[in-house]
């Protein structure tokens, strides 16, 4: 019996085999197109390799979502293991397989459409429509991983200026299929001995050609932004990095020596600034959680700010953790808050974090979630806000997307909208690894080109930097070591296609790619096969079909 049943096993296994590692490998180029290794290319190899196995005439539709349930594992679990260091390692695995079914649903959908003539813009749509979708379900999405920022570093980052994100994730993911096809349709030529060039290798290439030459376009408008041509006023603005006594979870227990990290910090740039070593800043930029006692409460938080602000003599972006006036000891509900810091007049405008992140600044199906895991209760009770992202601080309209907010295209686009010409990223990356400080990092550049604006990466323990808006990094800290930054910017006010138009080209790309689906639907007779099955056994049509 036992070798009956390996038996089994290994002749479901054999024909599938290849098919599997090729998800594998693919899955893991995917992940290295990311930082830290930050292989854009990489990216590219991947869709081809999915899209070998997605069009290889045994795949079927269940298949595909194995087959990209096990791309999507290969994918995630590599890229996200910083979770595990918040909530250990089970929570991060699981996270993996929950990213994984997007992508098995990407492998099923393909496989319905792959007959149409074209398939690899129907795939590209499709991968589109599904990544739309993992930024909306569950609990309001978990954007991270799209593909288009693992493409910051690369050639199609200029297409992030005229369509935002999604038009780059549809790039990449057209090139790579494009590929595939190319490949398959030169390898059937050569197998067959034809001497003319096959049709087949037509589509894909003059796909390719479009996503570079569209590229190629883009890019001087992005370069002569990033070179500061025009007449853009220029300032001076500073960013402070004051470290954490240690990495980890304990990091709130370290709240006053945080406080105090920074106040150190901004007070060693006063100084720099008075001995002529450094231009004195318009405004400063301190992290998300730089101060998690509430100033506004607290007289000695709000003294050491108020002592650091008037040292530099500039207002001060204060990341502050605020108690809501409706906070009980059995819901202590608060806003992760950006208070600017004015020197003589102290606390004045401010942003209260509109985008919160699941499981970790607050915890959805509390009484649920709190009886199946430890961690549960480890979540915070932050409350999101509301505004349009915008503070004033000497005079500068500054948009502000605190941390988690960066990764979702509305938070930065609606600041800008209303009005920014510089974005600020606080973010607090202590229970985090450098490898996720250098994946928003690429998030933020992405964002700088996408809006023509100037970004300012401020961690608590780094990585910090000042991104140009061609998506240049023009000055950066070290991981886990206190500093500053220090330096010359533009404030901008163009706004781009991507920041007027890139809620109807996200709708318009979703649009196609359900449309797609649709048409894949009604080709390959899923409704009529549906309908068939409904019917009562012992009908004509029934057995007519039984026949068959």
């Amino acid at each position: 019996m036992p070798e009956t049943r390996l038996a089994r096993v290994r002749g479901w296994l054999a024909p599938r085999a290849a098919r599997m590692v090729v998800s594998l490998v693919a899955g893991a180029l995917m992940c290295a197109s990311f930082p830290p290794i930050a292989w854009w290319w990489a990216a590219a190899l991947a869709f081809a390799l999915l899209g070998w196995v997605l069009t290889r005439p045994n795949t079927t539709k269940a298949g595909g979502f194995g087959y990209g349930w096990l791309f999507g594992v290969a994918f995630y679990t590599p890229l996200l293991p910083w979770i595990g260091g918040l909530v250990g390692p089970l929570p991060w695995l699981l996270l993996a397989v929950v990213c994984a079914l997007f992508c098995a649903l990407f492998g099923a959908l393909a496989v319905l459409v792959r007959d149409l003539p074209g398939w690899p813009i129907w795939f590209a749509l499709v991968w589109v429509a599904v990544e739309w979708l993992k930024t909306v379900i569950p609990f309001g999405g978990f954007p991270w991983g799209t593909a288009a920022f693992g493409q910051t570093n690369g050639p199609l980052l200029s297409l992030t200026q005229l369509g935002g994100t999604p038009l780059v994730s549809l790039a990449i993911a057209l090139a790579g299929f494009s590929l595939a096809a190319l490949a398959d349709g030169i390898a059937d030529w050569w197998r067959h001995g034809h001497h003319d060039v096959p049709p087949a290798v037509v589509l894909p290439g003059v796909c390719l050609v479009v996503v570079l030459l569209a590229s190629a376009l883009a890019h001087p408008q992005i370069r002569r932004s990033g070179a500061g041509a025009g007449d853009d006023p220029a300032v001076t603005v500073a960013i402070v990095q004051g470290n954490v006594p240690r990495l980890g979870l304990d990091f709130n227990a370290q709240r006053r020596a945080v406080l105090d990290n920074h106040v150190t910090q901004t007070k060693a740039l006063a100084a720099e600034v008075r001995a002529g070593r450094a231009a004195q800043p318009q405004f400063v930029v301190w992290p998300e959680n730089s101060s998690d006692i509430d100033p506004l409460t607290n007289a000695d938080a709000r003294a050491e700010i108020s002592a650091a602000a008037a040292a530099i003599g500039a207002p001060i972006l204060v990341g502050a953790v605020l108690l809501r006036p409706e906070a009980t000891r059995e819901n202590p509900v608060a806003s992760n808050t950006v208070i600017v810091w004015d020197p003589v007049d102290g606390p004045g405008e401010r942003h209260d974090k509109k985008i919160v992140q699941p499981f970790g600044e607050y915890l959805p199906w509390r009484s649920f979630f709190a009886k199946l895991s430890p961690y549960a209760e480890r979540a915070g009770y932050f409350t999101p806000g509301d505004g349009n992202g915008v503070v004033t601080a000497a005079g500068v309209p500054v948009g502000v997307a605190t941390c988690w907010e960066v990764i979702f295209d509305r938070a930065p686009r609606e600041a800008v909208l209303s009005g920014a010409q510089v974005l600020a990223v606080p973010t607090n990356n202590a229970t985090f690894d450098e490898a996720m400080s250098e994946q928003q990092l690429a998030i933020a550049r992405a964002r700088a080109v996408e809006h023509d604006r100037y970004v300012l990466v401020a961690g608590t323990t780094g990585i910090s930097a000042v991104i140009a808006p061609d998506g240049r990094e023009i000055a950066r800290t070290e991981f886990f070591t206190a500093g500053f930054l220090d330096e010359q910017i533009r404030l901008k006010t163009r706004l781009t296609p991507a920041t007027q138009w890139g809620p109807i080209i996200s709708w318009v790309l979703l649009a196609a790619g359900v449309t797609v689906v649709l048409a894949g639907i009604v080709q390959n007779g899923v409704f009529t096969n549906w309908a068939r099955r409904r019917r009562q056994p012992g009908s004509p049509s029934t057995e007519e079909s039984h026949d068959q």
